[in-house]
């Protein structure tokens, strides 16, 4: 018997990620529960990580890129004195220290580690060395030198001091940051070691906590579902196009729509609606709607507005 592929289900489901499962784990578990088509997540977490995962349902994977590029907040405690080999409470110890920073000395290096840096990887991660994951290689006893790479850290704050052993951070970063090098980097600029013991992401793009729902608040079990609700979804979701909500608008006509999806361009001039005065940076994306429909990003190449990613087909027309 073929396997059943599952449903066509489109939309964003936010999950206040428990501790201890992978992103992936989670993927397949809710991908499972809504009997889902197809289904992706938006920014890994690691597994002693938790809070916000936007997990994305059919045509809301077509917008997964724009959330893993997008801002992210994270709430982090780096406890001093240990670091570890995998830069959090996880891994075995390395090196020890009894140095502890005052509050003043975390403060004064945490300008250095802001803005546009360079950022060593943790060696446990999922970066490819020679075709292999990096965390592969380390398990085995052969961790690789990672070169650092660009980070981009918009803000770090020093929250709280519980006690001389720990202090609480939060951050607001771009794509690709590590906050387990973080955390590593900020111990090593106040003259001593230390590793993440707790890592909460609280926003992801326009996704915060006020949007996630826990596990427990999530019709897992199928057993539970009736002939009445046999059809009803564990969870309600938010639309596919709210993951672009962040992104200025552009009202087309249908006409006009109908000539990006086909992908086919448009002389920005000739717009039934001018294209509002806007800085336009490399890739500038603008987020073509009819009324209130999103089709899908935009941008202007060569003097031509063109589709760059479409959430609708020709379909959408009815052809």
């Amino acid at each position: 018997m073929a396997r059943k592929r599952g449903r066509d289900i489109d939309g964003w489901l936010i999950l206040d990620k428990p501790l201890g499962p992978t992103s992936t784990d989670m993927v397949n578990k809710l991908r499972w529960a809504f009997d889902a088509k197809k289904a992706g997540h938006g920014g890994t977490l690691d597994p002693l990580a938790s809070g916000v995962l936007p997990i994305a349902f059919g045509k809301a994977t077509r917008t997964i890129p724009y959330i893993m590029d997008a801002t992210k907040r994270y709430e982090f405690t780096l406890s001093f004195g240990e670091s570890r080999t995998t830069d959090d409470r996880e891994g075995e110890v390395l090196a020890t220290s009894d140095s502890r920073p005052t509050d003043e000395q975390i403060r004064s290096v945490l300008p250095a580690l802001t803005g546009n840096v360079m950022q060593v990887p943790p060696v446990f991660s999922a970066l490819r060395v020679g075709g292999q994951r990096a965390y592969d290689l380390a398990r085995a006893g052969k961790p690789p030198e990672l070169p650092p790479r660009p980070a981009r850290i918009d803000s770090i704050s020093l929250v709280s001091r519980p006690d001389a052993d720990t202090a609480l951070f939060e951050v607001q970063s771009g794509k690709g940051v590590y906050m387990r090098s973080l955390a590593r980097d900020i111990a090593l600029a106040c003259a001593t070691v230390g590793h993440i013991s707790v890592l909460r992401r609280t926003k992801c793009g326009p996704f915060d906590l006020s949007h996630a729902m826990t596990v427990d608040e999530i019709a897992l079990d199928k057993q539970a579902q009736t002939v009445d609700n046999a059809n009803a979804l564990p969870a309600p979701l938010l639309d596919a196009a709210t993951a672009l909500v962040d992104i200025p608008a552009l009202a087309v006509t249908e006409a006009e729509g109908r000539t990006l999806v086909w992908g086919q361009s448009l002389d920005p001039a000739t717009l039934s609606h001018p294209m509002p005065a806007v800085p336009q940076e490399d890739d500038f994306l603008w987020r073509a709607m009819i009324g209130e429909h999103v089709l899908g990003l935009c941008h202007v190449r060569d003097g031509r507005l063109r589709a760059a990613r479409m959430m609708e087909n020709h379909e959408f027309f009815g052809e």
